[in-house]
Parts: structure tokens; C-alpha cells; sequence
């Protein structure tokens, strides 16, 4: 039975690639469908740390924006290659991320996650203020470039394949984190502090590292979509922009893999299919959703599907063990 869900999974994971191999040349415009997976990568990112080690962070955005800033600073300003400005950003997030996360680990609950606003806020104000950023104006005009000096971007073809594949990879590297070890540890921390704390296991440094994961991998996404879109703008480093993606996460299903990708998806269409009809209303149409569909799936949409899984086959089970 194991097996076969197994297979079922790899299966639905391979026909998942497939379709998104062929999105370019079905007609779906390919700029949407690359926002899309950058928002995706960030609900993963947020899901790593509040879904799979209980830590509720108001402040992401900091990381999204900031590596957006940077990764469109250096790209325009000294005309760098496309991966050393990812890459660029990415070690800002991630060093910004040790930085918040050494201070904010030391309370838990919602103090953990006012103390994450707060600095969150703080690094919104520099961004306003500082000369590189053009204030609320924004970074424009940053040019996708060459990868590795040989392949443009400039198409959003290329461009397409070249997120699709960071995105794959991002992917892989955060289920390999869950079933490893260290993340069995992050989990048995979500479940109970106390009782980690007691087995001897380093608790502090576990969260600090996932704070740190989490973050370089949200400072990635914004990377991503600061070369797709041209712009890093104030709103990537807005409080509303921690909203989005924890609005992503518990719509598609916390605590799963496929959840956050969903709920990323979800809203992302949703914004940009209501922006010309609801102008200003859209948030206030997507927040109605959200209610419906917390009342309905308390555990978002994935969560119900595998908790109902779950159930169907502890029933099967049962029924074998009574025969």
C-alpha cells in the first residue's frame, strides 16, 4: 500500500513537470505562470518554517524584498551576470535572516512573531529611505541578462526555463530538508519544544538554522521575480507582502509539500484575473476566499485531501485486520 502511494506520488509529480515543460506553447501567458512559481517558492520558504517547525513569522517580506532590492541593484547598477546577482541577494536574505532570526528566537508564540514585524518594518523604513532604492519610486528597468555570459534571458521563453528549473531545484532541496533527520528534528520541535529540549537536542540553533533556510530560500524567490518582472518596488518589503504569503500557506495546506504551490497559485491568478474588474476590491475578494475556505478546510485544501486520505485508509486497514 506504501509502495503504491509512493508510486502515486513520483507519478503526479512527473505528469506536474511534464505540463509545466509544456505551459510556453499552450497559451498560457509564460510571465504569469514565472510569477506564479516565484510566489510558490516563497510559500515554501514561509511553509519550512511555520509549517514544519511552528514558527509564525510576520516579517518575510523582509527577506523577499531585500534580496529583490539587492539582486536589482547589483544586476543594474554593475551590470553583473544574472546568477551572481540571485546569488547576491540570496546572501543578504540569508545573512539578514541569521540576524532577525538571533534575535527573534528567543521568544516564542506571538511574541517570536511581533519581534519579526517589528525588524520587518525597520528594514521597509531603510528601504524608503536609502538612495539606491529611488524610495517609493522603486527600482526599474532591471535587465534580465546573459546566464553565465552565454544564454539570454532577454526572451520569456528563456527566461521561463531557466525559473522552472531554480524552482525544481528548490523544490527537491526543501523535501530532502523534511525527510531528513534535521527535519524529523524541526517537526518533533513543532510538536513539542519542551519534550526536544529534553532529549538533548540543541533547540535553539535547529530553529535558528531553519530561520536562516527559510529566509535565503524567500530571498531567492524575490530575486527570481525582481529578473522576471524588470522592478523591485516597496511593496515587496511591505507587511502586507508577509500577508500574501501566509494567506498562500494556510489556503493551500500547511505543514504540506504541494500546499503552499497551491495557495500560490490560487492567489496570484486571483489578483491578476480580478485587478481590471474589482480594481481596489480584490483584496477584500481574496479575503473573503480565505474565510470561506478556512471554514470550510481547516487544514487548506491539501490538508484536507491527505487528511482524508489518511482516514480512508486507516478505515481499509481496519477492514483487513476485522476479515
Amino acid at each position: 500500500m506504501q509502495r503504491k502511494s509512493s508510486s502515486l506520488v513520483l507519478g503526479a509529480y512527473a505528469l506536474l513537470i511534464v505540463v509545466m515543460l509544456a505551459v510556453p506553447f499552450i497559451g498560457i501567458y509564460p510571465v504569469l505562470v514565472m510569477k506564479v512559481i516565484c510566489f510558490a517558492i516563497f510559500a515554501c520558504a514561509f511553509n519550512l518554517l511555520f509549517g514544519y517547525t511552528g514558527l509564525l513569522s510576520f516579517g518575510h517580506a523582509a527577506f523577499f524584498g531585500s534580496a529583490a532590492y539587492a539582486t536589482g541593484w547589483i544586476v543594474r547598477a554593475l551590470n553583473v551576470s544574472p546568477e551572481v546577482g540571485v546569488l547576491f541577494g540570496v546572501v543578504i536574505a540569508a545573512a539578514l535572516g541569521l540576524v532577525v532570526g538571533a534575535i527573534a528566537i528567543r521568544r516564542q508564540g506571538i511574541y517570536f512573531a511581533m519581534i519579526t514585524l517589528a525588524l520587518a518594518q525597520m528594514v521597509y523604513f531603510a528601504c524608503l529611505q536609502m538612495p539606491f532604492t529611488h524610495g517609493e519610486d522603486g527600482l526599474q528597468g532591471v535587465p534580465r541578462g546573459r546566464l553565465f555570459g552565454a544564454l539570454s534571458l532577454d526572451s520569456d521563453l528563456a527566461m521561463y526555463y531557466f525559473v522552472l528549473g531554480v524552482a525544481i531545484v528548490v523544490f527537491v532541496f526543501i523535501r530532502r530538508i523534511v525527510h531528513s533527520p534535521y527535519g524529523q528534528v524541526l517537526k518533533a520541535i513543532r510538536e513539542n519544544e519542551p519534550r526536544a529540549i529534553s532529549l538533548g537536542y540543541a533547540v535553539d540553533r535547529y530553529k535558528l538554522l531553519a530561520f536562516v533556510l527559510s529566509s535565503a530560500l524567500a530571498g531567492l524567490a524575490g530575486s527570481m521575480k525582481t529578473l522576471v518582472l524588470g522592478f523591485a518596488t516597496l511593496s515587496d518589503v511591505h507587511w502586507s507582502m508577509s500577508g500574501e504569503v501566509i494567506l498562500m500557506t494556510l489556503l493551500g495546506g500547511l505543514g504540506t509539500f504541494f500546499g503552499p504551490v497551491l495557495g500560490a497559485g490560487i492567489v496570484i491568478s486571483l489578483q491578476d484575473g480580478l485587478a481590471d474588474r474589482a480594481g481596489s476590491w480584490v483584496t477584500v475578494i481574496i479575503g473573503v476566499i480565505f474565510v470561506v475556505c478556512v471554514l470550510l478546510f481547516r487544514k487548506g485544501i491539501v490538508g484536507e485531501y491527505v487528511a482524508f486520505r489518511a482516514r480512508r485508509n486507516a478505515k481499509s486497514r481496519a477492514g483487513v485486520v476485522a476479515q
